[in-house]
């Protein structure tokens, strides 16, 4: 496909491995005649490791064999986290180290979780952009801090801890952006 087909969330095939692209920046060429260059910031599947890829407005990747299919977390043990999917019941096994950028998110009642199947094999876990859970130990809030921007810490249910407004009291759902770990709104 070419460089101007290639939109983010899609997987392509740069030097054999399969990339997931997370941003795109266009640089248009301010002489005649030069060439469009698209940068693609990428992060590859199998590693997570982050990939820098730049083509020429005539030059392409090509997709990969990849398919999305939705999963639920049944159970982690010591070493891996368990997921099945929910079109065909297959069972698919990760390494804790494989997902632990997703883990603290991840809840067995959690939608919208899919697995990344490559070459009909599972490579890794994609989140929804923001997740609700709830808050299970903070601090209680203060009569009187609802306008003021403070932050406090706040342990989710999952154990991730993370900063919200001080007015927000144990036992709320609340949003979170699974990108930047920040709080977004009360669910």
């Amino acid at each position: 496909m070419l460089a101007k087909e290639i939109k983010n969330g899609m997987i392509v095939v740069h030097n054999d491995v399969p990339c997931l692209i997370e941003s795109i920046n266009v640089q248009s060429p301010s002489a005649r005649g030069a060439a469009t260059f698209y940068k693609f910031k990428a992060r590859n599947v199998m590693t997570k490791q982050k990939v820098d890829i730049t083509l020429r407005s005539g030059e392409s990747l090509d997709a990969a064999d990849f398919h999305r299919r939705p999963v639920k977390l049944m159970y982690t043990d010591t070493t891996h986290a368990h997921f099945l999917d929910q079109e065909d019941y297959n069972q698919y096994s990760l390494t804790l180290e494989e997902v632990e950028g997703e883990m603290p998110w991840v809840t067995e009642e959690l939608d919208g979780m899919l697995a990344l199947i490559y070459n009909d094999q599972c490579v890794g876990i994609q989140i929804p952009l923001t997740v609700e859970l709830q808050i299970t130990q903070c601090d209680p809030g203060v009569k009187g801090n609802s306008a003021t921007s403070r932050t406090k810490p706040a342990t989710l249910q999952t154990g991730a801890v993370i900063q919200v407004p001080e007015y927000i009291a144990e036992g709320t759902v609340i949003k979170v952006d699974t990108r930047t770990a920040q709080f977004v709104s009360r669910a």
